[in-house]
């Protein structure tokens, strides 16, 4: 992993996001990696977010992988500053390489430098894989999760 670097994601790294956004049955169903003007401006947004992290994994100048990482300050846990991490993803190519748990390790890191006393994610219910791979790295399935689109 010595050749893996970890950094905050840049305009040019957008259609490699989107295509591994999409790489899946359950993204190919949302994505739509022919329009990234939406993404564009997503991450503009993102950009100038000082608590947002959209992150990639580059490997000799490709990217393999990546996350974003959410800093929420709250008023419940006594106060507590939690950190979400979402949109994980790997490349088809890395999957099974190592990746995926220095990825997480190092939200997990940055998490503890920004003070959080919690991090959380969500997975669809189902990425039966991804349940095992996040069980493993220590995360417990201790909610149920709700959405609802507007």
């Amino acid at each position: 992993m010595s050749d893996l670097t970890i950094r905050p994601a840049t305009r040019d790294d957008i259609p490699a996001i989107v295509a591994m956004l999409a790489d899946d049955p359950l993204g190919a169903q949302r994505e739509s990696p022919d329009d990234l003007a939406p993404y564009a401006e997503a991450h503009r947004r993102m950009a100038n977010d000082p608590n947002q992290h959209l992150m990639v994994a580059a490997r000799d100048d490709r990217v393999v992988g990546t996350l974003q990482l959410t800093i929420v300050p709250g008023l419940s846990r006594r106060g507590a500053t939690r950190s979400i991490i979402e949109g994980v993803r790997i490349h088809s190519d890395e999957r099974g390489s190592g990746l995926g748990t220095r990825f997480i390790e190092w939200a997990v890191d940055e998490s503890r430098r920004q003070g959080c006393q919690l991090v959380q994610l969500t997975s669809d219910t189902s990425r039966t894989d991804a349940h095992r791979f996040y069980e493993r790295l220590g995360f417990t399935a201790s909610h149920v999760g709700f959405k609802l689109s507007i």
